[in-house]
């Protein structure tokens, strides 16, 4: 309500009153996140600041290393993928994006590893967040890259025909859904998805995020892995029946060809065996401990602050990933062979010298190019990362495909 004054000429005036009303929530919310106080508070609600030590510890110097390898291997894939012209195909794009990833992973958590120990209470709580989301972001693009690269080798068999130019919007769409979906979790703490000013909600492991938030991304990435191991029984079922049909369709030498063609379903089986044993091996521990730190009363669990091993392994993922995933073809490990020291490894003819090391030593054939198509009578099967091919009938298998 105004008030009213008299002033020396005898006449009134209203005077409006000084507003009461909270300075804008932006603002508010702005200030919160420069505010280097809140980061002590819940490292020490947390009890994060117990056993502090000054500088880098040994294990933090080890996992720099590995950060550095996962770095320089991955790059060495990207170039490679990048100069030769073969793998400028989907699957390879796919690949690289996972690599892609893989080397951003390693660059964030060399970062995060320098910013951490003591470094830690001297960042605002936006650049604690921009740290930790930075790691989150990248390692989560690294997972559901492998879900994307899953969903692309079950549409491939389902389908049972390749790539066209018309169907390059499928990869697209997986590489940019990838990016998008662990950018969008990533952000979901800065945006207000945190335990400011609320103690008794936030995690131990990571002080300023939520458990609740927790939870929901360990329930995420579960379901990654659940839809990663249906995809891929649900593809060697699919290179099991075929390879069955055609025994059963043909006989005489036809019959014998698919003898030797039986052995790829289970190489395919013992790649998807390596895929999904790493990753379970590399991501579950980390997955473990945050259902603890979830269900843990603060201050109550030990475990729970010797978090930077569990993440340790699962960054082990990134090192390992090119191996599975693009070293076991042939085609990839001659490109990087040439790349790193042709003089030193391949002969003038383009053959590997007889190293003493069976995983160098392999011939290579022209005809395992993933670009051969399934129109050509050739029969496709999927396994680490490109597409071997090799004379088939199956267009009496499935005749309306090829008509189509």
């Amino acid at each position: 309500m105004d008030a009213l004054i008299t002033t020396e000429t005898g006449h009134t005036a209203s005077v409006l009153p000084l507003s009461t009303t909270p300075a804008p929530s932006y603002l508010h919310f702005f200030l919160e996140y420069q505010d280097n106080s809140v980061i002590v508070d819940h490292y020490n609600y947390t009890g994060k600041l117990k056993n502090r030590c000054e500088g880098l510890k040994p294990e933090s110097i080890a996992f720099l290393v590995v950060c550095l390898l996962i770095v320089l291997e991955n790059a060495v894939v990207l170039i490679a993928i990048w100069r030769n012209k073969k793998f400028h195909l989907p699957m390879y794009y796919l690949l690289g994006n996972l690599t892609l990833s893989d080397l951003l992973a390693g660059i964030t958590y060399m970062a995060n590893i320098i910013m951490s120990g003591p470094n830690s209470l001297k960042l605002t709580p936006l650049l604690w967040f921009i740290r930790e989301g930075g790691v989150f972001i990248t390692l989560a693009a690294s997972v559901i890259s492998l879900l994307a690269i899953a969903i692309e080798r079950h549409v491939t068999m389902v389908t049972m025909r390749p790539y066209h130019g018309a169907k390059k919007g499928r990869m697209w769409a997986l590489i940019g859904g990838s990016w998008a979906l662990s950018g969008f979790l990533g952000v979901l703490p800065i945006l207000g998805w945190n335990c400011m000013h609320r103690l008794e909600q936030c995690s131990t492991v990571l002080p300023l995020y939520s458990k609740s938030y927790i939870l929901f991304c360990v329930s995420v990435f579960s379901a990654v892995l659940l839809a990663i191991v249906v995809l891929y029984v649900r593809v060697f079922r699919i290179v099991r029946n075929n390879t069955q049909r055609q025994r059963q369709a043909f006989s005489g030498s036809v019959r014998k060809g698919l003898a030797r063609k039986s052995q790829k379903y289970i190489a395919l089986l013992k790649t998807v065996t390596i895929v999904l044993g790493v990753f379970i091996a590399c991501w579950m521990p980390l997955f473990i401990l945050l259902l603890l730190d979830f269900f843990c009363p603060t201050g109550s669990c030990n475990l729970l602050y010797k978090a930077d091993y569990f993440l340790g392994v699962a960054i082990v993922n990134s090192l390992l990933n090119p191996i599975i995933y693009t070293l076991t073809s042939k085609d990839m490990r001659r490109a990087i062979l040439r790349l790193l020291c042709r003089p030193c490894l391949m002969t003038r003819d383009g053959q590997v010298k007889k190293l003493g090391m069976p995983f160098l030593e392999c011939s290579f054939s022209k005809t395992e190019v993933a670009s051969q198509k399934l129109e050509t009578g050739l029969d496709t099967t999927i396994s680490s990362g490109n597409v071997a091919t090799s004379p088939s009938p199956i267009k009496a298998l499935y005749p309306k495909v090829f008509k189509s």
